[in-house]
């Protein structure tokens, strides 16, 4: 690693730490040379897929717009900032796993509304309509009937 005081690319690492999620290493550092000390950060860098979009462009996978579409369904609702991220994390995740270079944007969709699913009902159903371009009553009750809880039998 190269000083940012003086340049000289012999320098020392003379402490190490994980943060306390394990995904990021900070070291402590001394240039040999100027006897000055910085400190440097590790981190993994995933490669996302590109995203195919409907007209066939291609677009780099950005979180902040799927979390921006996931709170405009999610506004109003009782969802805490940590479970949208864990959402977002497991998302990421399974596009990671999926090992393609490109992924069909009707896939993350699938991917958001199978986590607002989970997440919310209500929110699923919103961003659902958008998604799915309901046009018509009967295409909102068949996604209400998909996420409603069926009702036990009573003796």
């Amino acid at each position: 690693m190269k000083c940012p005081f003086c340049g000289d690319p012999n320098t020392q690492v003379v402490e190490t730490r994980e943060n306390e999620d394990g995904d990021t290493v900070r070291r402590r550092r001394r240039c040999v040379a100027c006897d000055k000390r910085f400190t440097t950060y590790e981190r993994v860098e995933l490669q996302l897929p590109q995203v195919v979009k409907k007209n066939g462009s291609r677009t780099e996978f950005q979180r902040e717009k799927c979390k921006a579409s996931m709170m405009l369904a999610l506004r109003k609702r009782p969802v805490t900032t940590e479970s949208i991220d864990a959402a977002l994390d497991r998302i990421e995740e399974k596009l990671v796993q999926l090992a393609q270079r490109e992924v069909p944007s009707d896939r993350i969709g699938e991917l958001v509304m199978r986590e607002l699913k989970k997440l919310d009902n209500i929110a699923y159903i919103r961003f659902a309509s958008v998604y799915r371009n309901f046009e018509d009553v009967d295409e909102f009750s068949d996604a209400i009937r998909e996420v409603k809880k069926p009702q036990r039998a009573k003796p």
